[in-house]
Parts: structure tokens; C-alpha cells; sequence
């Protein structure tokens, strides 16, 4: 009967056996999604690298030229990576300054009652599918550019109209989390040392919350630049060297989007596809690495 307590009580309980199966799983499904990660990168760092290996087509060319005709052997990227960074820097720079504005007004200006009910609407419009905006820019947005400057309407200015609006509501929602993680004791102490509002806004908690307001702006940067369906609906998918705001162009991902399903995989035009889908990976990988080092030097 003794050795039978003994045992009880030096045997695992149903606690660690549990601890022991969560710790499993986690470790499991980190390993899994890992697995996938470093499958996707390898993937497309084959089929991207594929145009030049196989294809012999001249890196230097294909980064710097602007002819753009895959069926004829002409594989230049350059107005399509140029236009990919025209339109996220504008919908970024656009969808900061609004952003923060916004996220201040919800988190330090408004009555509490009235930011409970406006923040769930803008968490609401960061899951809208990008279709529903793309939509948007095509029925309402390009018509009124239309009326305004000439031409068709469809361009780079519809582009970043439409990546404004998709990016706004993620950007907003992002900064009021990092605003509401600034200790309200910095804010006590600015106001005990006679500070205005405005001043502790300005001076204590806009430079306490700097590092996740620049993630927030990184972040939304880096879903306009993946973007796809919603741009190619109102870009006008020309691939040319953009020459102003109002003329058609053509993005990374809408080339691809466009092109992907036209072409016969493993001729020179898909491997050419494959190639900008490879740098679009470069450069999402860029933005997140640099998430990664504003958040550590936040830390």
C-alpha cells in the first residue's frame, strides 16, 4: 500500500503531462511553419533564378532596361519595380501623417466612449478584402480623376489613392495599440511639470511611442507594396516607364496577377515571371528585416 502512494506521488501528474503535450505541439507547428517558410524562399529563388541560368538572360539588363516583351525575348523590369516603389512611397507618406493624426484624436482627444466606437469600425475595414477597394477606386475613384485631369482616369494617382485607403485603417489601428502602451505615468509627470496637452503629445508621448509608430508605417508600406488585385483594377496595367501621376503603369504584382495565367510554364516569359515574383519576395523580406530592427532598437 505504500510503494502504491509512493508511486502516486513521484509519478508526472495530469498537469506536466499536459505541459509536455502543449510544449510538443508548439514546438511542432513552429517547426511546420518554418518548414513551409524556408520551402516558399527556395521555391521562388529557383524559379526566379531560372531566367538567368537557364534562360541566360543578363541580370544587369533585366533591373536597368525598360523594354518590357517577354514574347519577344526583351525582359526589363525597370518601369514595373520604379512604379512598385512610386506607389507605396506616395500611399505612405499620404497615409502617415492622416494615421497618426487619427490615432491621436482616438487616443487622447476624444471622449473614451466615442474611440470605442470608432476603432472597431477601422479594425472592421482592416479585414475588407482588397477586391471591395479595388472596386472602390474603379467606380467612384477614377471618374472623379477622370473629370479632374483628362485622360482615362486609370494610373499611378488611382493606384495610390486606392493603396491609401487600404492602408489607412491598418496603420490607424497600429498606432492607437503603440499610443495606449506609453505609460500614462509619462504623462502624469509631464503634467505635474506643467506641461500643455499639446506639449506632452508632442514632446513625451509621440517620442516614447516612435518605435511602433514607425513599425506601423513600415507595415502598411509593405501591404501596399504586395498589393495586387486592387491596383491592377485601376493602374491601367501598361508596363511603361511612368511618366507622371496620371499615366498607366504597371506594378509588380499586377504584371504578375496579369501575366501568370497567359504564359506556358517553363518558356523564357513565365521564367521571366517567376523572376519578378522572386524580387517582390527581396523586397518584402527587406521590409520585414526592417520592422525586425526598429522593433529591437524599441526594445
Amino acid at each position: 500500500m505504500k510503494q502504491n502512494k509512493k508511486h502516486l506521488l513521484l509519478s508526472p501528474s495530469k498537469e506536466s503531462y499536459e505541459e509536455k503535450w502543449g510544449k510538443t505541439i508548439s514546438y511542432g507547428s513552429i517547426a511546420l511553419i518554418g518548414l513551409v517558410v524556408i520551402s516558399i524562399i527556395f521555391f521562388l529563388t529557383g524559379k526566379g533564378l531560372a531566367l538567368f541560368f537557364k534562360d541566360h538572360a543578363n541580370v544587369w539588363q533585366f533591373l536597368t532596361s525598360s523594354n518590357w516583351e517577354p514574347s519577344h525575348n526583351s525582359f526589363g523590369a525597370l518601369p514595373m519595380i520604379v512604379t512598385s516603389f512610386v506607389v507605396t512611397l506616395l500611399a505612405g507618406l499620404i497615409a502617415a501623417p492622416f494615421a497618426l493624426i487619427i490615432a491621436l484624436a482616438i487616443n487622447e482627444i476624444f471622449p473614451k466612449w466615442f474611440g470605442k466606437i470608432l476603432q472597431p469600425i477601422i479594425e472592421l475595414l482592416v479585414g475588407v478584402p482588397s477586391v471591395v477597394y479595388g472596386f472602390a477606386g474603379l467606380i467612384l475613384v477614377t471618374p472623379v480623376l477622370r473629370s479632374l485631369f483628362g485622360g482615362s482616369g486609370f494610373g499611378i494617382l488611382a493606384a495610390v489613392v486606392v493603396l491609401f485607403m487600404m492602408i489607412l485603417p491598418t496603420m490607424v489601428s497600429m498606432m492607437v495599440d503603440s499610443l495606449r502602451a506609453t505609460p500614462k505615468t509619462f504623462r502624469t509627470a509631464s503634467y505635474g511639470l506643467g506641461a500643455t496637452r499639446w506639449q506632452t503629445l508632442h514632446m513625451v508621448v509621440i517620442p516614447s511611442a516612435k518605435g511602433g509608430l514607425l513599425t506601423a508605417i513600415v507595415f502598411g508600406m509593405t501591404r501596399a507594396f504586395g498589393e495586387a488585385l486592387a491596383v491592377q483594377m485601376v493602374i491601367g496595367n501598361a508596363a511603361l516607364m511612368p511618366q507622371n501621376l496620371m499615366s498607366p503603369a504597371a506594378t509588380l504584382t499586377s504584371v504578375l496577377t496579369t501575366g501568370m495565367g497567359n504564359t506556358i510554364m517553363g518558356t523564357s516569359a513565365n521564367d521571366a515571371l517567376w523572376s519578378l515574383a522572386f524580387v517582390l519576395l527581396v523586397m518584402s523580406l527587406v521590409f520585414n528585416i526592417l520592422i525586425k530592427l526598429i522593433n529591437k532598437k524599441r526594445g
